[in-house]
């Protein structure tokens, strides 16, 4: 993993509580980057404010401009001692907006918040979101508006089969950048492993009905000694504790955010790859199936030649 020096956080300027920019700075302080708050005024945004302010009943002049919004939050920051800097633009499409400006930053880290609704207990991913998880060429971390404990629970979900394509190096890149972060916010590094056992999916991509198909306990735990093999040969430099190392017989897709929640994890590390010559990028089933159902934090990993396979 690259050294973070530079964090750019996405400030939402229609939002009242910001949990991105007090996780950012946690983590400015961990690592000793410095902070760029970053936010961009477009119609919906303005639109937005201007609603509020009438809603509210303020007689206050209303302002286009953001950066006296941004020097606000940037005060307290500055004066526990953080280096923070401020940058505003305006223009639409916003998504298009913030993917270049993650391009032209220097930042090994961009933080911004999603937004969680309680009652369905699913996170809904703006369009915006999606574009950054698949363009943006550093470490991103989505975050809720769920503070992080004094020792946060951060887990490294791999897949060492490949059973996804994912590249080998992937898995590593993913395991030291949790390792890293459980390090710097003297927090606790687990590993997870969500797999389907083989014979079930080889029965499946057979052909085989279902119903004609038995996996017997012995099949099942002789698949489980292999799995974790294979994991405990790939964390071995990573100092693991037995009782952080989780098994999940399942798709990633159910078995990740019901482990999130049971584990109580404060945030999960998965992977993302690009295919070159395509217009999109692939997140797999261990991102972008699990990232609306996720309870906690989503920090997304890209390989390391990511950005050189970046569709344009």
């Amino acid at each position: 993993m690259n050294p973070i020096r530079n964090i750019l956080v996405i400030v939402d300027p229609t939002a009242e509580r910001h949990p991105a920019v007090d996780k950012a700075a946690r983590l400015a302080q961990a690592f000793g980057a410095k902070l760029e708050l970053f936010a961009c005024d477009t119609r919906a945004s303005r639109e937005a404010r201007l609603a509020r302010r009438l809603r509210d009943g303020s007689e206050d002049v209303f302002s286009v401009d953001l950066a006296p919004l941004l020097e606000r939050i940037a005060a307290p920051l500055r004066n526990c001692g953080l280096d923070v800097s401020t940058q505003t633009e305006c223009g639409d499409p916003l998504h298009e907006i913030l993917i270049d400006r993650t391009r032209r930053s220097t930042a090994e880290l961009v933080v911004k918040d999603t937004h969680h609704h309680s009652l369905a207990r699913r996170t809904f991913l703006t369009n915006t979101d999606w574009s950054l998880i698949r363009h943006c060429p550093a470490l991103l971390l989505l975050t809720k508006d769920v503070a992080w404990p004094e020792a946060p629970t951060i887990c490294a979900a791999i897949d060492p089969a490949h059973a996804n394509a994912k590249p080998a190096l992937l898995d590593k890149h993913i395991l030291d950048c949790a390792a890293a972060f459980a390090q710097r916010l003297a927090g606790e590094l687990h590993v997870l492993h969500a797999y389907l056992p083989l014979a079930i999916v080889a029965a499946a991509t057979g052909g085989t009905p279902p119903m004609a198909t038995t996996v017997s306990p012995q099949e099942l735990a002789e698949e489980r000694q292999v799995r974790r093999k294979q994991v405990e040969e790939l964390i071995a430099d990573y100092r693991v504790a037995p009782e952080r190392v989780h098994l999940e017989v399942g798709g990633p897709g159910d078995q990740l955010p019901s482990a999130a929640e049971r584990l109580g994890f404060d945030m999960v590390a998965m992977g993302a790859i690009s295919r070159r010559g395509l217009k999109r990028v692939f997140i797999g089933s261990t991102a972008e199936d699990v990232l609306e159902r996720l309870p906690c934090d989503a920090l997304i990993v890209k390989p390391p030649s990511f950005a050189d396979v970046l569709p344009l």
